[in-house]
């Protein structure tokens, strides 16, 4: 299954902006109808990517005080929840999870306690069927952001996939079943026609957890 590397969407300006210029572009973005919405307070941006699937990227701002229990709610929200599965982040060696056991941290601790410009750490959803991301602190931002909550900067368009069966149109569902071996990606026709059933599949969604579990976006 091949996926075009897409651009990204600027949520500031509307701009359509390539995925290795957009950091760039972010940080002299300055839309004038911002001004005087934002909390007070710096900002981290961060970018995140799926692990495995590097189509899949947001760029966010999170308030450098707010928890990392606040940044995982945001992740789920956008990209992951399906079935209230448990969660964890990795920085610098140290587990913080969003049921915390012995020797793991709880995601209480702020994020201007554990992050830094320039640092990567990574994030995980769902124990079993796992999802894995990787980000990354871009800067600290002077900036807060509208009403402290974490804000979507920028997100990738959303990759398109040829259905793995006909090789002509479109993938509209997903068999969780087929889809580790490459032949799972379907057009809705062919879902139809599918062996494991239409009512097998799940819908193509511009997340890296497409396919997975029970996510539908």
């Amino acid at each position: 299954m091949n996926k075009q590397v897409s651009p990204g969407n600027c949520l500031l300006c509307g701009q359509m902006v390539g995925r290795t210029s957009i950091a760039r572009h972010l940080s002299v973005c300055d839309p004038p109808d911002a001004q005087g919405s934002l909390a007070d307070g710096p900002s981290f941006h961060l970018a995140v990517e799926g692990r495995r699937a590097r189509e899949y990227w947001l760029h966010i701002a999170a308030p450098a005080t707010a928890p990392l229990k606040k940044l995982d709610a945001f992740l789920r929200k956008t990209w992951l929840e399906c079935c209230g599965h448990m969660s964890a982040f990795e920085v610098e060696g140290v587990r913080y999870a969003s049921s915390a056991s012995s020797g793991e941290r709880s995601m209480r601790a702020p994020l201007d306690e554990v992050l830094a410009p320039g640092m990567k750490f990574s994030y995980e959803y769902d124990f079993g069927s796992t999802t894995e991301l990787s980000l990354k602190v871009v800067s600290l931002r002077e900036q807060g952001t509208p009403k402290g909550a974490v804000q979507l900067l920028a997100r990738n368009e959303e990759p398109q996939v040829v259905c793995n069966q006909c090789g002509v149109r479109a993938a509209t569902r997903i068999c969780p079943e087929c889809s580790w071996n490459g032949e799972g990606w379907l057009c809705q026709a062919c879902a139809v026609a599918h062996p494991c059933g239409d009512g097998a599949c799940l819908p193509v969604v511009n997340s890296p957890r497409a396919g997975t579990c029970g996510y539908t976006g």
